[in-house]
């Protein structure tokens, strides 16, 4: 394996001039790092990444805090870890996941100058860890929306425009009668950002309409679907549209629906706002809005290596929700 040595004697230059030439500290003439170039190329040379660390003050390293809650879907989230990972390599950067849901991880990585940026995830309205990140040295970027967003770096769907734009997707179709299946309770109770917007977004819109709906919780489980399901019959008995916004329960959901002998959707129409893959992959493919998870995750990485960059403010991008018609809905007769 070449070291920095080698490079420099097929450059024809000394080891600092083959440091400055890779970090960049000191101009160095076009010629001269046209050779060291070549060189590195020519003997395939990788600097050292403690070394590199060191001469730069970087660690081509991003953190991600995606905290693996029993009350998340993992598969869901591992989209948006994806979509960062993916990301990242075309920055030269890897990625360091914690999973742990509290500060501590945020503060040990930080002072430890392990990473350049921190990316985190599963955001809630008053999240704990948000002060945490305003007073590290190292930008952040949230993928959510905290209650207080100004002076942060926040990247998400736009979860209420989610659920207004399947409400307005139904009531198009006649529907006047319509439930929303949502994040299980825990979830609701922590005030996760995205439960709470697709809450309010689906409430709003409802009222607008002069809508007749209601919203229960849904755990993510079976047993969870078929409790969410027989309680939505039970309160309303003549509903005729869910919007389902949990996306494990929503097989047991559709077959519980069968079971109580309303079938989709002849007797009641679904919109799901799940990823789109989530959507298509049931035996009945959903009418959904998506949730682009990979593209979430990639636009988190952008701006956090333009912060790193110094060359972008803190700002809050939310992405706009996009429905495509499926056969899970059908206008009312």
């Amino acid at each position: 394996m070449a070291t920095i040595d080698d490079v420099a004697r097929a450059a024809g230059v000394s080891t600092s001039t083959v440091s400055y030439v890779l970090s960049g500290k000191r101009p160095i003439s076009a010629a001269t790092r046209l050779r060291v170039e070549r060189s590195i190329r020519d003997l395939a040379y990788r600097p050292h990444a403690g070394a590199r660390a060191l001469a730069s003050s970087r660690t081509n390293v991003i953190g991600l805090m995606a905290p693996l809650r029993v009350d998340v879907n993992v598969s869901v989230i591992m989209q948006f870890v994806t979509g960062v990972v993916t990301a990242a390599r075309t920055f030269d950067h890897d990625v360091l996941l914690l999973t742990q849901d509290d500060a501590t991880g945020l503060e040990r990585v930080a002072d430890g100058s392990m990473v350049d940026a921190l990316i985190m995830m599963d955001i809630e309205a008053d999240d704990p860890r948000v002060p945490v990140l305003v007073g590290l040295r190292q930008p952040a970027v949230l993928i959510g929306l905290p209650r207080d967003s100004a002076g942060l770096s926040c990247v998400d769907l736009d979860f209420d425009e989610a659920a207004r734009t399947a409400v307005r997707h139904l009531a198009r179709l006649g529907h006047r009668r319509i439930a929303l299946v949502s994040s299980p309770r825990a979830v609701l109770e922590r005030h996760t950002s995205y439960a709470d917007r697709i809450l309010h977004g689906f409430l709003a819109e409802s009222s607008a309409l002069g809508l007749d709906t209601i919203a229960v919780p849904c755990e993510s489980s079976h047993t969870g679907a078929i409790a969410a399901v027989d309680q939505v019959l039970d309160r309303m008995p003549d509903v005729t549209a869910l919007v389902v916004h949990n996306e494990v329960a929503l097989p047991a959901v559709i077959a519980t629906l069968r079971e109580r002998g309303r079938d989709v959707p002849h007797d009641i129409s679904l919109v799901a706002v799940c990823p789109q893959d989530v959507a298509v992959g049931q035996p009945l493919p959903l009418t959904s809005v998506d949730i682009p998870a990979h593209v979430i995750g990639r636009v988190a990485v952008e701006m956090a290596m333009a912060r790193v960059e110094g060359e972008q403010p803190a700002e809050t991008r939310l992405l706009t929700p996009v429905l495509t018609e499926r056969l899970s809905t059908a206008h009312l007769v």
